[in-house]
């Protein structure tokens, strides 16, 4: 059983893999906000997930709000988010709706329509159609894909290191600064050390190696990133092959927004792929996004 609906309160929330965050608008104004650990009510279980983020939305609130809409780390399809809107329907009142954390992106760029970029941990591109179809490209996990992510940053750059260590070469940046990160002076144990974590977010700790040394102008390493950033790319124009509007391309993610030279790399790959996309580096925190989208369900409800 729900409290009544307060009719003035929208709230947004991001739920990304590591962290939650919820912001409470009433007009203009921010009454409340709140950062948790997702791990705090996340259990992959659905039922128990719905019945501890309602609670979750329900206390920073105050109240059920009138309209709520989340960007959720592992709604990857259409029919997913729907069915996080029917789940949470149950044990909340108010419009509610859920879209991929990415999604975010292009709203709290202060835009109603583009394509979401995400280089971070991982990475992926998402868009909709003027159907409201939910379209996806990239984010396939560091392992099979994630181009241009801190992971697969560091995956393509011990396969640069191999590759040149194979021909015979030395004396590229890259090599030290990747054992110099891995803690070792061998760098025929980088594979081992890599192999020995299996974790994207320890993999990705170590893209710093990959900047540092592109910075020592390695050429291994701009190369690296220079080949994640038009791999990104490409995933747009997939998008906007599939009929996703591309006029505004909003890239954030901790990568694209800490490290200028991956941006702009990115740019310069969107002006080959697609050259009259808007590209949009995104600061604001995405949580901004989803309360943007909320107060647009509340305007529409009035």
């Amino acid at each position: 059983m729900t409290m009544m609906e307060d009719d003035g309160l929208a709230v947004g929330v991001d739920i990304g893999g590591t962290k939650t965050r919820l912001l409470v608008g009433r007009g203009t104004a921010i009454v409340a906000e709140e950062e948790v650990h997702s791990i705090e009510w996340r259990s992959w279980n659905r039922e128990t997930d719905m019945v501890a983020l309602a609670a979750l939305i329900r206390k920073v609130a105050g109240s059920d709000p009138a309209a709520v809409a989340i960007g959720a780390h592992g709604c990857d399809a259409g029919w997913h988010c729907l069915q996080w809107e029917g789940d949470l329907q149950q044990h909340l009142a108010g419009t509610i709706k859920v879209v991929n954390d990415a999604e975010l992106l292009v709203p709290a760029a202060g835009f109603s329509k583009g394509v979401g970029v995400v280089s971070g941990t991982g990475s992926v591109a998402v868009a909709r159609t003027d159907q409201g179809e939910m379209l996806v490209a990239g984010g396939w996990g560091w392992i099979l894909g994630d181009e241009g992510s801190a992971a697969a940053l560091v995956r393509e750059a011990a396969r640069a290191v191999r590759g040149s260590i194979d021909l015979g070469e030395s004396g590229d940046p890259l090599v030290g600064s990747l054992m110099s990160r891995l803690e070792t002076s061998d760098p025929t144990k980088i594979g081992r050390l890599l192999n020995e974590t299996r974790s994207a977010a320890i993999w990705g700790s170590y893209a710093g190696a990959v900047f540092d040394a592109a910075a020592r102008h390695s050429p291994l390493a701009v190369k690296v990133i220079n080949e994640g950033a038009t791999a990104l790319a490409r995933q747009v124009g997939i998008l906007a092959g599939r009929g996703a509007d591309a006029r505004h391309v909003v890239i954030g993610g901790g990568v694209a927004v800490d490290q200028p030279s991956l941006f702009e790399a990115f740019r310069a790959a969107m002006g080959q792929i697609s050259p009259a996309s808007e590209v949009t580096l995104l600061k604001a925190a995405p949580v901004t996004g989803a309360l943007a989208l909320a107060r647009t369900l509340l305007v529409a409800n009035i």
